[in-house]
């Protein structure tokens, strides 16, 4: 009866965590509460680290808990936070990795500089420099370099999907244009001119040409798969981003088979990555289509599909010897 209570008591809590939260945008309080319903579902196995000098340029690495079951290297998820380009923090999203490291993936929480020091193109320059650091690293706590899905929310969708499509920012580190395997905008803004926020001015208002700084205008056909979300009650971010970048990629060539879209109703643009905190999940539509589209793309299933390839595409011998191991 009073484990019963309890969970009652804890269920109450996170409903008013919720629009707490919301109002709020508290991710540290949602983090908390998340942290009470998951427990030890990811072990933090490094961070804060430093891939750059600004205090702000730092990643944490978070991956299955000690003895999940591993066939090898993981798959690595790569989330970006929101925030406006002039806040925000990658440690208290770490309801993200309690999340999708159970799932079988090395979560990686990256930040990036904010406000003046972070004005474009300096958001997206460093996620390329946390790109590099990963590749470099990531193979030290159980991560596959060759596997990286990017995500982000909002603004952190903006510096994801940037970073997928304009090469410049990851040929400048050194890394090829199929670093990224796949990539994840949830709310993102992906085609906004005219300047018409303050934050979207003090962002990109000194740029030239603006137009270098849309991910529409980068839409090229060999990017990769992409999965564009967000909330049909979205008033920060309208959702007509999703179909205008999602318009730009098939023009550009890209198949239709590599273009993912969901609007998913009911959500605004904090609920919807609330949604990935196990309290505030709903239905679990977020959490479950995201999951589902890095499973194909670098999980389980790529992994099958790549491993039945290379077989087919062996002498007999080696199909057949890899039929049976």
């Amino acid at each position: 009866m009073v484990w019963i209570l309890a969970a009652v008591a804890l269920v109450l809590v996170g409903g008013a965590i919720w629009f707490v939260t919301v109002g709020s945008r508290s991710v540290a309080t949602l983090d908390r509460v998340d942290a009470l319903y998951t427990g030890g579902a990811a072990e933090l196995a490094a961070g804060p680290v430093q891939f750059g000098d600004h205090p702000q340029q730092r990643l944490f690495v978070h991956r299955p808990p000690a003895g999940a079951d591993s066939d090898g290297p993981l798959p690595v998820m790569v989330f970006i936070h929101g925030g406006s380009w002039r806040s925000g923090d990658p440690e208290p999203y770490a309801f993200v990795a309690r999340n999708f490291a159970p799932q079988g993936y090395v979560v990686v929480l990256a930040g990036y500089r904010l406000g003046p020091d972070g004005q474009f193109p300096g958001m997206v320059e460093d996620g390329a420099a946390a790109l590099r650091w990963i590749t470099r690293n990531i193979s030290d706590y159980g991560g596959d370099p060759s596997r990286i899905a990017v995500t982000g929310h909002s603004a952190g969708a903006y510096n994801a999907m940037m970073l997928a499509l304009d090469t410049q920012w990851l040929e400048a580190e050194g890394l090829g244009a199929d670093t990224i395997d796949a990539v994840v905008g949830i709310a993102g803004p992906y085609d906004f001119l005219p300047l018409d926020s303050d934050s979207t001015k003090a962002a990109f208002g000194h740029a030239e040409p603006l137009e270098q700084t849309q991910p529409v205008n980068f839409s090229r056909p060999d990017a990769p798969p992409v999965l564009l979300m967000t909330g049909d009650e979205d008033t920060t971010v309208l959702p007509r981003h999703v179909p205008s970048m999602a318009q730009a990629l098939a023009e550009a060539g890209v198949p239709d088979t590599r273009i993912h879209t969901s609007v998913i109703p009911g959500l605004g643009h904090i609920p919807i990555v609330m949604a990935l905190a196990t309290p505030f999940e709903k239905d679990g539509r977020v959490k479950r289509e995201i999951g589902a589209f890095l499973d194909q793309t670098i999980g389980k299933t790529a992994e099958t599909q790549r491993s039945s390839l290379a077989a087919s595409a062996a002498p007999p011998s080696a199909a057949i010897q890899a039929e049976n191991e």
